[in-house]
């Protein structure tokens, strides 16, 4: 491939031409940005140059983090659910409830947040970022909303996975 004019990449053949991204080179020539999943620890995973040539710990420190967006992004789901159902009603103060609606907003606005960086990482196109950003979601339905990490309250009558506990009373 031979750079063209404008700065895009020709394969020479009349097809289609891939725009190049500026100030990457890989074997003397621009990197053309990918538009198919590849398999490698050579990538940039939201910022330019990270994890990039720094070696399988970088890429690996990488996934763990789209791991770790992803699970957050999962459990702030439960949690803003938890404190919407929890909300004051009408007989209670407007601040209070002015002050919920605030906070289910804010919660609302940090997990879109996160899950528009877990689909920029996957825009990478490399498939370890991929499994990483499925494994966090998993991981974080896993742990907030299946009920394995819940605890039932005495009282309530409820597994921690929400089935309602048989009755023994006849």
């Amino acid at each position: 491939m031979a750079m063209g004019r404008r700065g895009v990449m020709d394969d020479g053949m009349g097809g289609m031409t891939v725009p190049t991204m500026p100030g990457h080179h890989e074997m003397g020539g621009d990197m053309a940005m990918r538009m198919t999943f590849f398999w490698g620890k050579r990538v940039e995973v939201l910022f330019s140059g990270w994890p990039g040539d720094r070696g399988l710990g970088m890429y690996l420190l990488a996934l763990l983090c789209v791991v770790a967006t992803a699970s957050l992004a999962e459990c702030l789901s439960p949690v803003s659910d938890r404190l919407s159902q929890a909300a004051p009603t009408a007989a209670t103060g407007s601040g209070r409830r002015i002050s919920t609606a605030v906070l289910l907003t804010f919660l609302h606005a940090v997990r879109l947040g996160l899950l528009y960086l877990v689909m920029l990482a996957v825009m990478s196109f490399n498939v370890g970022v991929l499994i990483a950003a499925i494994a966090g979601h998993a991981l974080g339905f896993l742990l907030s909303a299946s009920g394995l990490c819940k605890r039932a309250r005495p009282g309530d009558g409820e597994y921690p996975g929400n089935h309602v506990m048989p009755s023994t009373k006849r």
